[in-house]
């Protein structure tokens, strides 16, 4: 069944029923998840307008939103622990309380979505994902199918053309899109978390209306061109020091335009972009209060792409340089104010290490299940290596640290959809799902042996895919420096 008309075939029942159709999958307890602690009754209740056909109920309960069930976070915090929050804009939250332990635990719009990526994940994404890689091949076909169930615009308002979904639905997704194919996984991310959001944040209706709406649906009327975008902040010679950009935008004596020059690196999605979010210098005295953010649309003269990187892993997405020379964009696409270019980059890679510990914990997911299949099928000393103790031992060393990640990536979404401040629990969620990815992907290959090391398994690639998880949105080493910067703050406050 094409997953494009997957929405199309829901059973809508307005006693609180499933709303998808009947599918063979798995349960919805089957992607591991350990289960911790006892659910409870949910009965708060938001709509969100969303255009998920298969997430719309006529019963009067309409889509959750995890904010309004969520507890934000698993522990309790220290008591002098005074955090300040800001209101979400959307999804709307309304006050109640819940934590989720496992995918069974979750409310049943969640479990849909969860349902959805898995089955498409395994239908459309995994089969293919290895001849992608190796043919370095954007997978165009499976954009389309993402754009033709709401993902591509996830986490964006009904208003503006989005499914207007949490970010706990956002993690969701983002695992089981990329336990199937990493590289469609960076994609999505890289597109709703660090393109659309900013610009849906902090941009004007009119940056909205020409910038969001057709990027957040990405397959145009014709049924064939996509709208992506791509976000520039990283430059040849700043890597982690953020605050340290060369790149500059000078606005026009006249006041009607900016002038951009300069090279943004490792820029995912850059050539099937149409447009990005960069950021640039525009008083170089101000230091990192002195950046701006811009939108800057490919068409603009003097743009280039830089050639496309030939990296390890995530192959089948593009990677490569944006070159601005005298590239002149309007005033009106500066991003919010002069000088709070910083501010709005460190907000975005905030939410994106969400997505990056989603896609994290994917790659996680297909190195687990690509050991456990083969050590149940594979025999040595007369029986299958999965009884033997050592091979069980990496098996469950595996799923720990996948299934401990996975609750610190929901906690950090739950946060951010209540609207608290989730800066930290984002760089933990981040550093233990990509630590976790390439843990799980190296046992892989142990417990495969020689098969691990070639091709004709999918362990090797899954290796290359999970290091890169370690090293972009901020390295290991940055996010233990946010972790300990945070929590040195509240010591130093208490």
């Amino acid at each position: 069944m094409k997953l494009g008309r997957f929405l199309s075939t829901t059973v809508s029942r307005r006693s609180g029923g499933h709303l998808l159709a009947p599918h063979a999958g798995k349960p919805a307890s089957a992607a591991g998840g350990s289960v911790i602690g006892e659910s409870s009754s949910c009965s708060s209740s938001s709509s969100t307008g969303a255009v998920f056909s298969s997430l719309r109920s006529s019963s009067s309960r309409g889509v959750h939103t995890i904010a309004s069930t969520c507890s934000a976070s698993m522990s309790s915090p220290p008591p002098n622990n005074t955090r300040p929050t800001t209101a979400p804009s959307h999804p709307k939250t309304l006050s109640s309380k819940r934590t989720y332990m496992t995918h069974s635990h979750l409310p049943e719009e969640h479990r849909m979505v969860y349902e959805m990526c898995r089955k498409f994940a395994d239908e459309e994404l995994a089969p293919n994902a290895g001849g992608w890689d190796q043919r370095h091949e954007f997978p165009s076909e499976a954009v389309k199918q993402l754009s033709e169930l709401g993902l591509m615009g996830i986490n964006v308002s009904s208003e503006h053309g989005g499914s207007e979904l949490d970010a706990l639905s956002y993690a969701i997704a983002m695992e089981e899109i990329s336990r199937g194919c990493a590289s469609v996984g960076v994609i999505m991310s890289a597109h709703n978390s660090l393109y659309l959001w900013p610009i849906d944040k902090f941009g004007t209706e009119e940056q909205k209306a020409k910038y969001v709406e057709p990027y957040a649906q990405c397959l145009q009327e014709d049924g064939e061109s996509l709208k992506v975008g791509c976000f520039g902040l990283s430059e040849p010679g700043n890597g982690s020091d953020a605050g340290a950009a060369s790149t500059t935008a000078t606005l026009s004596e006249d006041g009607t335009e900016y002038i951009i020059n300069g090279t943004k690196a490792w820029i995912t999605n850059a050539h099937e972009s149409s447009a990005a979010v960069i950021f640039a210098t525009t008083d170089k005295s101000l230091k990192h209060k002195g950046i701006s953010a811009f939108i800057v649309p490919f068409d603009s003269p003097g743009f280039s792409l830089g050639a496309k990187e030939d990296k390890l892993g995530i192959r089948a997405s593009s990677t490569s340089n944006l070159i601005f020379d005298d590239v002149r964009i309007p005033a009106d696409h500066l991003l919010g104010e002069p000088g709070m270019g910083f501010k709005i980059a460190m907000q975005v890679l905030d939410g994106g290490r969400i997505g990056v510990a989603g896609q994290a914990l994917g790659i996680a997911s297909a190195a687990i299940d690509c050991a456990a299949k083969y050590a149940l099928e594979r025999k040595a000393f007369g029986k299958p290596i999965s009884d033997l103790q050592s091979i069980q031992n990496k098996i469950s060393a595996m799923a720990v640290a996948r299934d401990s990640a996975r609750l610190l990536t929901w906690r950090a979404a739950m946060m951010k959809d209540k609207g608290e401040k989730f800066t930290r629990e984002a760089a933990m969620a981040k550093l233990a799902a990509s630590e976790a990815a390439t843990m799980c992907a190296h046992q892989s290959i142990q417990v495969l042996g020689g098969m691990g090391y070639v091709s004709d398994m999918p362990a090797e690639r899954h290796y290359r895919d999970a290091r890169i998880t370690e090293i972009y949105e901020g390295t290991s080493e940055i996010q233990h420096l946010v972790i300990a910067g945070d929590i040195l703050k509240e010591y130093k406050q208490s």
